[in-house]
């Protein structure tokens, strides 16, 4: 059998539901290898066909799209809301998420795990592929991060793609220099911060309640293009800004937080948006 691969393919950044860290914002990134018969210009699969195929696949599968184990026994949706689910967390609190079909995918597993992920990708891709191509292997792996990082998952309404959906997130390094000097300590407290953290908007708030379990909760509602969403949280989960919760403005705010800590220093915050890609504000 021949084999053909292609590293760095693509980043999947997406959220996942688990037990005990809650909304959990990731980010992936996909290598793929094919193996099978040579075809008639003595390819596997020709590279041009590559991102045309397999990318767009994995991308519109998996990408800025909410992943839920449907094993989990804490999961529960009510017949008559089909788009609407609970998750029970261990901690006795609970996420209420209601969305279009196209933001979410359902996992034939207990946990949200690389290798389950990969299987269905893989499942999707054979299904698509030329007939010479008898396999498909899909390694999913984080990005090697030197320093302070933070898992994020947000929404954008005003977003006229995939981004509007309310429930998607990152996995981020932060870069933090003051006076020209990296501040490893800033970057673990935000890192330490933001760990497994919704950032919300306050426009997007409907309602701020104490549930039956005496936990305080914040519910996230707005409709975008592809449909009406919503999300209820337990209020420690989140992290409210005033403004919009792009990556400019998340640099932005950590920059004006800095600001009024350090008045007199020059400081330049880098917020990353998952790999390789994010903004800069400096103060």
């Amino acid at each position: 059998m021949n084999h053909l691969f292609v590293d760095n393919l693509t980043v999947i950044d997406f959220a996942y539901l688990d037990p005990a860290r809650g909304l959990v914002g990731e980010s992936w990134i996909a290598d793929v290898v094919l193996g099978g018969e040579l075809d008639d210009q003595g390819m596997v699969f020709d590279f041009s066909n590559v991102k045309r195929t397999i990318k767009r696949v994995i991308d519109e599968r998996v990408d800025h799209r909410l992943v839920i184990p449907r094993g989990y026994d804490g999961l529960s949706w009510d017949e008559e809301q089909p788009d609407t689910f609970r998750w029970a967390l261990r901690d006795g609190s609970e996420i209420i998420h209601r969305s279009p079909d196209e933001a979410v995918v359902w996992l034939s597993s207990e946990r949200v795990v690389p290798s389950a992920v990969a299987a269905l990708l893989e499942r999707e891709l054979q299904a698509v592929l030329p007939a010479n191509v008898t396999s498909v292997q899909i390694h999913l792996r984080e990005d090697v991060i030197e320093g302070a990082y933070y898992h994020y998952v947000h929404g954008l309404k005003k977003h006229l793609g995939n981004c509007q959906r309310i429930a998607h997130g990152h996995r981020s390094p932060i870069r933090i220099d003051r006076n020209g000097h990296r501040d490893y300590d800033l970057e673990r407290h935000w890192a330490k911060l933001w760990r497994d953290i919704y950032v919300g908007s306050e426009e997007d708030v409907v309602r701020r309640h104490v549930g039956e379990d005496g936990v305080r909760y914040v519910t996230f509602e707005y409709e975008a293009n592809q449909g009406e969403f919503a999300l209820t949280l337990p209020e420690e989960r989140v992290y409210m800004l005033d403004t919009d919760t792009t990556v400019e403005l998340i640099a932005a705010h950590i920059a004006d937080k800095l600001k009024v800590q350090f008045p007199t220093d020059t400081l330049r915050v880098k917020a990353y948006e998952g790999v390789g890609k994010g903004a800069i504000a400096e103060r």
